[in-house]
């Protein structure tokens, strides 16, 4: 299995504040490195309900067989009907760490990554549509929405034209194959990133998932989210500032420089927490 650092590890629990046979949810658990620790300080009753989208991972994590983790196959956007489901409760906290998990980029054959040859998937789950489908069958139009939207991309447009003209010759159906349509002068990760996005619905996820954590948290329950990029960590911080909660961070919490050299992955999170009043 993958070896996977958990991010901003120390100031999750930091935030989260876990205590004995309390009940927290892992909303986003890949392979469980935030989940063990808080494991650790909820013995000797208290349990994680942990969610994780990708079947592969999620397969990976079961054989583990690990004590008082309660793992689901399923997505934190049906957050509130998973926990009535197994009927978890009472949370005290509940944990979104938004990042891809470097398994995806390495391991997964997926097409995460526009540094491997691999086909055009980027799905986590089996019934999202592939970045090949939207690359290959939607208008030029929607292309450029997403790649501005989901991207950030200025070249947005040059982009899509180039992707439009090239699947009018042959199919495109390969990260080398769309990689070598981006210009040189822009970051091939922006589209590949807005590609990702909006395959998986990433950020409509995450705006489903948030309401209904508060909604299911106890009284002085915790939120805390990590996310990658600027348009989650805006949902997050929205969010927190219009909902019944005590924002305990001022401003986003930032991975140490020693956090960044043991893994870069990190040089990107942001960490913000908030309680249920």
């Amino acid at each position: 299995m993958t070896a996977h650092i958990p991010v901003l590890k120390k100031e999750v629990l930091e935030y989260l504040a876990p205590k004995a046979n309390e009940n927290f949810i892992d909303c986003t658990i890949g392979f469980g490195g935030h989940t063990k620790a808080i494991l650790k300080r909820i013995k000797p009753k208290g349990k994680v309900l942990g969610i994780e989208r990708d079947p592969e991972i999620f397969k990976k994590l079961s054989s583990l067989k690990i004590e008082r983790l309660v793992l689901v196959n399923g997505s934190y956007s049906d957050l509130k009907r998973i926990a009535k489901e197994y009927n978890f409760r009472p949370v005290s906290g509940i944990l979104f760490d938004l990042g891809v998990s470097s398994w995806h980029f390495e391991e997964s054959g997926r097409g995460f990554t526009f540094q491997k040859e691999e086909p055009l998937d980027m799905r986590y789950g089996t019934d999202e549509v592939t970045a090949g489908k939207i690359v290959n069958e939607y208008s030029e139009s929607d292309i450029v929405k997403i790649l501005k939207e989901y991207g950030q991309e200025r070249f947005a447009k040059k982009i899509a034209k180039r992707i439009v003209k090239e699947r009018k010759i042959k199919p495109i159906k390969t990260t080398f194959e769309l990689r070598r349509l981006i210009p040189r002068k822009t970051k091939p990760q922006r589209t590949f990133q807005a590609l990702r996005i909006a395959v998986n619905d990433e950020l409509g996820s995450l705006r489903s998932a948030l309401p209904q954590a508060l909604e299911i948290l106890k009284p002085g329950g915790r939120i805390v989210a990590i996310s990658f990029h600027s348009l989650e960590d805006r949902i997050v911080k929205n969010f927190f500032k219009n909902s019944n909660l005590e924002i305990l961070t001022k401003k986003p919490i930032r991975p140490s420089k020693k956090e960044i050299e043991d893994n870069s992955r990190s040089s990107s999170a942001k960490l913000r927490a908030a309680e249920k009043r």
